[in-house]
């Protein structure tokens, strides 16, 4: 009989050791309109970046062809580094004055602890912008219209779950 005790508890210990903590996830569809600049279409890169200011990881990528990743350099700097499996990317890159539509999620417990999402835009033979949107992880940004600075005129977030 202890000896069936101890292998119980051994089986449940094996079993709730294994199981993965339920993390709540918020999904975000995000709108992307660029300024009517000229030349090629613009990549973009949407990054969770931790509250000491590091990259920590790729939400969504606009733009398809691998060739030109190397010219986003903050993020594929890190990208290099992290050596991610990128599962967000949306297509390909987004026209001067055109739209661009993305889907991430992101853990619930990021909000409101000093995270950041980080917009990101390169066009070919032009100015990168490693920080053309900066926008706070919190409650209150979590649904907004928000401007960039480089070749992002806006971007327009919605959370759902």
């Amino acid at each position: 009989m202890r000896l069936k005790t101890i292998l119980l508890g051994l089986f449940c210990f094996t079993l709730f050791s294994f199981v993965e903590k339920d993390v709540t996830e918020t999904t975000f569809k995000c709108l992307i309109q660029l300024t009517n600049y000229s030349g090629e279409g613009a990549y973009v890169v949407v990054s969770l970046i931790n509250p000491e200011g590091k990259y920590e990881k790729t939400l969504l990528v606009q733009g398809d062809d691998e060739e030109w990743y190397p010219d986003l350099t903050g993020w594929w700097d890190q990208q290099k580094v992290k050596n991610e499996n990128i599962d967000g990317i949306a297509g390909a890159t987004v026209g001067a004055g055109g739209r661009g539509v993305g889907i991430f999620k992101i853990a619930q417990d990021k909000v409101g602890k000093g995270y950041k999402l980080r917009f990101e835009t390169a066009v070919e033979d032009q100015k990168y912008h490693q920080d053309d949107l900066l926008i706070s992880l919190d409650q209150a940004n979590l649904n907004g219209k928000f401007p960039g600075n480089g070749y992002i005129r806006y971007v327009r977030l919605m959370a759902s779950n």
